[in-house]
């Protein structure tokens, strides 16, 4: 069994109402990421909100969206075609939505989403993520953006961040664009502080 901890609401009036995760379809990761997930999966639907996510149910995934469904929760996942026609689809999503490439899934998963949460993850996930990162830097949305950084997980990437910032290729506002949290518990905080209070659209900050 997964050990999960409830996360209650401490703000009843949020303008959160789906919360689009990005994660890893592995199976063979370790459970500290799964214990995550389920836990992250709980506390979306304890906060009332809806989980969008890909729509696969394997890896962390499936144990996102079953956690999810476990709590009472609305998961609406987000799949291309060429998924579904392999048997990795997710059937028992409330709502599947069925895309016929990946770039109109990276679409629908930023659309149907109040604010975003990346799992650990691989190049999938890394890439989804930057690119929902580039997009509040340029203004196309300023919705609030969370790095679960389990077990330190996104370490390397932050220090490759950081040396891009010290090289002069990023500028250090970019670094107000997400939240880096230790925690799910930590992060859906993040969500509820930042709900009523959305940051500014845009960082001055150069993404080549």
């Amino acid at each position: 069994m997964y050990s999960y901890t409830l996360i209650p609401v401490p703000i009843p009036h949020s303008s959160i109402r789906a919360v689009t995760v990005y994660c890893s379809s592995s199976r063979h990761v370790d459970r500290v990421y799964f214990d995550a997930a389920v836990q992250l999966g709980h506390a979306i639907a304890f906060n009332n909100w809806k989980l969008v996510y890909g729509g696969n149910d394997l890896g962390l995934m499936g144990a996102l969206a079953n956690a999810a469904r476990d709590a009472g929760g609305e998961v609406i996942g987000v799949t291309p075609r060429l998924l579904v026609d392999q048997g990795a689809a997710d059937a028992k999503c409330d709502e599947l939505i069925v895309t016929e490439t990946m770039r109109q899934r990276k679409e629908i998963l930023e659309d149907r989403g109040d604010a975003f949460i990346a799992l650990p993850g691989g190049l999938g996930t890394l890439e989804e993520i930057f690119e929902i990162i580039v997009g509040r830097l340029l203004g196309c949305h300023a919705k609030p953006i969370v790095l679960l950084n389990i077990a330190g997980f996104y370490d390397p990437l932050l220090a490759m961040l950081d040396h891009a910032t010290e090289q002069r290729f990023i500028k250090p506002a970019a670094r107000q664009l997400f939240f880096v949290a230790k925690s799910v518990e930590e992060g859906i905080f993040h969500l509820l502080a930042t709900a009523a209070t959305p940051a500014a659209a845009s960082v001055s900050a150069q993404v080549d």
